[in-house]
């Protein structure tokens, strides 16, 4: 089981956790939504939980619920500028279709 960082994706992170002042890393799941079934839900972590499986890559930690392991197991979290837009994308080897809106996936 793996999820792994970008360079791009690390520098972000570590660069908003100097800005913030404090944090851990990043926490990664899914929750259930959207037409599709499924949306990623990425938030800053400041601690590390009992339950959480980590992964540490790049000088950052990518923390993931249990629950949440086998839709995003082997996922790749990058961070990409399209013109005026920025923000992380999710390369998941698991996601079998996607909504039109992008907003949520299927495995």
């Amino acid at each position: 089981m793996s999820v792994t960082v970008t360079e791009a994706a690390a520098r972000h992170v570590t660069k908003y956790l100097a800005r913030r002042g404090k944090g851990v890393g990043v926490r990664l799941g899914v929750k259930t939504t959207g037409c599709s079934g499924l949306a990623y839900k990425l938030e800053y972590a400041d601690d590390v939980s009992p339950e959480d499986v980590v992964f540490e890559e790049q000088g950052i930690k990518i923390l993931v619920d249990p629950k949440s392991m086998p839709y995003i197991d082997g996922t790749q979290l990058d961070f990409v500028r399209e013109g005026l837009n920025e923000g992380f994308k999710f390369i998941n080897p698991n996601e079998r279709d996607r909504c039109g809106c992008g907003e949520s996936f299927r495995v």
